[in-house]
């Protein structure tokens, strides 16, 4: 099954790709990498789960954020590069805003890596670092950046 197929099955929506909001470009290839700019968890309506998790949001509205920007980096992948195009994610760099005493960081992130590895299956796992923030853009509760390897 193709990643377009596991999505539809799934019951999954991408959102449309995110635009840029500054001077900088959604993706940038160098060799065989793809380089993607972190994407915040938006909703397809624009409308950003935003908070601390820890303080503001529970570990499972911080998986649901995780999830958000997980789907508006597949929306990236799918409509600016192409899946087919895609051999596999090399590395997730997860950013989770969070109280000072939140150290689960790991768990809100795994809810992306979840995501990649039911859409791309094995060409979805990767290297991944997990990073706690005082703050994100927008007050996101998540920000997730992937580099790609191309076919």
């Amino acid at each position: 099954m193709t990643p377009e197929d596991k999505i539809t099955q799934s019951g999954l929506l991408l959102p449309p790709a995110p635009k840029p909001v500054g001077l900088y470009q959604p993706f940038v290839v160098a060799g065989k990498l793809v380089f993607l700019s972190g994407q915040i968890s938006k909703d397809a309506e624009g409308k950003i789960l935003a908070g601390k998790v820890g303080k503001d949001l529970s570990l499972a509205e911080g998986q649901a954020a995780a999830r958000l920007a997980a789907l508006n980096v597949l929306s990236l992948m799918k409509h600016l590069i192409g899946f087919e195009k895609i051999s596999r994610i090399v590395k997730m760099t997860g950013f989770v805003q969070t109280a000072p005493d939140f150290y689960e960081i790991p768990a809100v992130l795994n809810a992306a890596s979840e995501l990649f590895g039911e859409v791309m299956g094995d060409r979805g796992l990767h290297a991944r670092s997990a990073v706690g923030m005082a703050s994100l853009p927008l007050n996101a509760a998540v920000e997730i950046e992937l580099v790609l390897e191309l076919k």
